[in-house]
């Protein structure tokens, strides 16, 4: 028998998180016990292999963007955070934002453009 689990309903349900509608990620922080309220990957034997390592990926990533790049709204207007439709979480107006390289960061990512052109241009041959 297969138990399908709707994990979008979960994470808005009222009876679970206050204001679940709010982006607040602080919430997620210590749930210890009760992680089974926040569940993007599955839970139990059938939970997604992979899950530990894209969580670890996309702390770093975001880390990355946050150090390497200065980040401006595009317009002064309040972000709209409602949903939208579809079958994957969609937002209804998309988010806009303008970024720069950081002072520091602009050798470094021209050193990075200067290498992967090198690995771009080489070949093996036969």
């Amino acid at each position: 028998m297969m138990l399908p689990v709707n994990a979008w309903a979960m994470h808005r349900d009222s009876k679970i998180w206050d204001d679940p509608t709010t982006f607040r990620p602080e919430r997620f922080e210590g749930l210890g016990g009760e992680a089974y309220k926040f569940v993007p990957f599955g839970i139990g034997r059938r939970q997604w292999p992979g899950a530990g390592l894209a969580n670890r990926v996309m702390a770093l990533a975001l880390a990355a963007l946050i150090q390497c790049f200065e980040w401006e709204r595009v317009s002064e207007d309040l972000v709209d955070l409602s949903g939208g439709v579809g079958l994957t979480m969609r937002k209804a107006p998309a988010l806009e934002a303008r970024c720069r390289a950081r002072e520091q960061m602009i050798s470094v990512i021209s050193e990075l453009q200067v290498s992967f052109s090198l690995i771009s241009s080489f070949h093996v041959e036969k």
